[in-house]
């Protein structure tokens, strides 16, 4: 009986596996060079109980993993086995006998026998196919199909554009929000179209993480592009959660942030566009015509060396942002931590965002 490996996250699994057969890697020159000689190849990524019991025959080798050795074994029939962590060599010529219960899609027998076997042991598993000159990778459930760097570049490089492009957006709805928090005229809507935004471009920097992963070494100025781009986004989402998704005795704020978090990754991409759905994710309801208050989280977050625990106390004290905006010295100071100092720097520091805020909205 199948050893039962616990769940993991598909989207992981897959990129996981892609890293090992990034460009740059020992395993992808040796792909590579098994494509160029035409010979075809069937590779497991993984040993234990499982693939020993689906496999017979062969022989054992334990040497160390290079491009050269995997070229010249694959000229043998049958299949070759690698340590989980693609370093060395273990068997080669291996007869793998899957359950031939486990449904598959493939048609040829190589590639049946490669899905069979990554479903059956959880393994990655690669199928390099002879007439066609395909590399295929079989993980979680999928079948992957390398590209070459040129075409992975291509596509990476339209993501980043349309990402930019979102970027902007998001940029400019996050800026009139700011502006609408300092008139105290922020309404559902407001709130839900820029955590759209802000979930759109998350998704967005998703799908290029998946070609810096697949370009390998190929991706490194992919990455550094990327992360001037985006840095700052996940604290930006998790400043707008603190700041609108509403809390209760039974469902302290840091639960229902966390609660918040969970129903937005679960959005499909359908019902992302759709306001009222964003806005029940978050806990506000389906009405985006219906006021809605921030707590001060984004705003002082502006405030250059304010500390963690000096902010939740001020929320803590004050509870809503326009409180926060409109008290003074003496307001601040009966804050527990807030000292004169402090206190003359989150005045004049509040008081110089909003009045940049307000600036920029009607420049």
């Amino acid at each position: 009986m199948a050893e039962k490996h616990p769940a993991v996250d598909p989207d992981q699994v897959l990129r996981q596996a892609l890293a090992m057969v990034a460009p740059g890697t020992v395993l992808r020159d040796g792909l590579e060079r098994i494509v160029l000689g035409r010979t075809g190849a069937l590779i497991v990524l993984g040993q234990d109980k499982v693939v020993e019991q689906a496999s017979g025959g062969g022989f054992n080798l334990d040497v160390e993993l290079t491009a050269t050795r995997l070229r010249e074994l694959a000229k043998m029939d049958g299949a070759i086995i690698v340590d989980a962590s693609v370093t060395r060599i273990l068997r080669a010529a291996a007869q793998l006998l899957p359950d031939p219960s486990i449904p598959t899609g493939e048609t040829g027998t190589r590639h049946r026998t490669a899905d069979r076997i990554a479903k059956q042991t959880g393994f990655p598993v690669i199928s390099v196919s002879k007439s066609m000159s395909t590399i295929a990778l079989y993980v979680a459930g999928r079948r992957y199909v390398l590209e070459d760097r040129a075409a992975i570049l291509a596509r990476a490089d339209q993501a980043i554009s349309t990402l930019e492009r979102y970027k902007t957006r998001f940029d400019a709805v996050a800026a009139a929000l700011f502006a609408l928090e300092i008139e105290d005229q922020v309404t559902v809507r407001d709130t839900a179209l820029v955590m759209q935004r802000l979930e759109m471009v998350r998704r967005i920097v998703r799908e290029v993480n998946g070609y810096v992963v697949e370009l390998g070494t190929d991706g490194r100025l992919l990455k550094l592009q990327l992360d001037e781009l985006v840095a700052g986004i996940e604290a930006d989402r998790d400043l707008l959660i603190r700041d609108y998704v509403p809390s209760s005795a039974k469902t302290p704020k840091p639960k229902a942030w966390a609660i918040a978090a969970a129903a937005l990754d679960a959005l499909g991409d359908t019902q992302l566009l759709d306001l009222g759905e964003v806005a029940g994710a978050l806990g506000l309801g389906n009405a985006l015509d219906v006021a809605a208050a921030p707590r001060g989280y984004r705003m002082l977050a502006r405030i250059p060396r304010l500390s963690d625990t000096i902010v939740d106390r001020l929320i803590a004290h004050f509870h809503r942002l326009q409180p926060l905006l409109s008290a003074g010295i003496d307001e601040l100071l009966a804050v527990e931590g807030v000292g004169d100092a402090r206190a003359r720097s989150i005045r004049g520091g509040l008081a110089r965002i909003a009045e940049t805020t307000m600036l920029e909205r009607f420049v």
